[in-house]
């Protein structure tokens, strides 16, 4: 590991400050990522600014929202009452995330910069576009059977790790910023990025913007929702596939529904295809297989991920058929 210096930054300024006379620096927050990197080498900052201690409220708006702290750690989510009642998706989201020991540890905001874990990434041997921008991809003709069916391109394969981050795309999350030019707002779906041709690049986030804060919309019918995460093992392996769902139904017809897929792209997938199909439709196990079949009509498996198309339309059926139910508890 490359030897370097540690900031504790008191504020939001301070960090910011450091970050922006520290062109090789990095903000650190639960660590349970970025020192995996550093270890590897991917990773090499000339400073770490350790910003665990700020933004750590979780609490209530007006509207029925909720602003979670960056800081706040994914035990602390997973444990409040306003989460469990009012958004449980995110809950279960987090449990199936990741041990009690790193749960402890980790953080929203670095939960939500977490970094592929792609074979080939901490392959230095390798090629990947990712880690060495125009080197090029072994994944796309090496074993591929945890990578991308929707949205990948031919400079990159590489799937998002997060399951918070999918049921934050489920119920329409932003994420509070702010940078030296003041603070912004940057909406869940638009937060993280598609290879294209720079996969270098996870996110919108500026390199001297910090993540203050991640902001949860009202969304009452969010309170019937189910995050179902599809594994090699149950031991805190990375989703084949996830779900994350909130379902309305009323009459027998989808009044209201958010959908949102992990382990199938670059980023959290909303599911917007499979959405217009459902709303307003019958909410039957036809319609749902219907609305799956929309989502994943644009697919596409390599060598040894086909498999993933069918898994995710199964399991969105799944995940629906148990809302329309009245719900799963996990």
């Amino acid at each position: 590991m490359k030897n370097f210096s540690y900031v504790n930054a008191d504020s939001v300024g301070a960090a910011l400050s450091t970050i922006a006379r520290t062109p090789g620096a990095k903000f650190l927050g639960g660590g349970t990522n970025l020192v995996d990197l550093m270890r590897e080498g991917i990773e090499q900052p000339d400073v770490v600014v350790d910003v665990t201690h700020l933004s750590t409220v979780i609490e209530d708006l007006d509207d029925g929202g909720l602003r979670i702290g960056a800081g706040v750690k994914n035990t602390a989510v997973a444990e409040h009452v306003a989460v469990r009642e009012r958004f449980p998706v995110l809950q279960q989201a987090i449990l199936l995330g990741a041990s009690g020991q790193i749960r402890n540890m980790a953080t929203v905001g670095g939960n939500l910069m977490q970094r592929t874990r792609c074979y080939y990434f901490y392959d230095d041997a390798a090629r990947c576009n990712k880690r060495q921008p125009g080197v090029g991809c072994d994944a796309l003709d090496g074993f591929n059977r945890i990578h991308a069916v929707l949205g990948a391109s031919e400079h990159c394969v590489a799937t998002h790790p997060s399951d918070m981050c999918v049921a934050l795309a489920a119920l329409d999350a932003t994420v509070h910023v702010h940078g030296p030019r003041g603070a912004r707002r940057i909406p869940m779906l638009d937060f993280h990025r598609l290879p294209g041709d720079t996969p270098h690049i996870d996110t919108n986030l500026r390199p001297d913007e910090l993540i203050t804060s991640v902001e949860l919309p009202s969304l009452p019918f969010a309170a019937n929702s189910l995050y179902r995460k599809v594994r090699d093992r149950s031991s805190y392996a990375f989703a084949l596939v996830s779900v994350a769902a909130a379902l309305e139904v009323e009459e027998g017809r989808v009044k209201g529904v958010r959908l949102a897929l992990g382990g199938v792209a670059h980023k959290p997938w909303r599911a917007l295809k499979a959405e217009r199909v459902l709303q307003g439709a019958a909410a039957t196990t036809a319609t749902f297989r219907e609305a799956a079949e929309a989502e994943l009509q644009s697919a596409r498996g390599l060598a040894d991920n086909a498999f993933k198309i069918e898994l995710a339309k199964r399991t969105i059926v799944m995940v629906l058929d148990s809302l329309a139910d009245g719900g799963v508890t996990q």
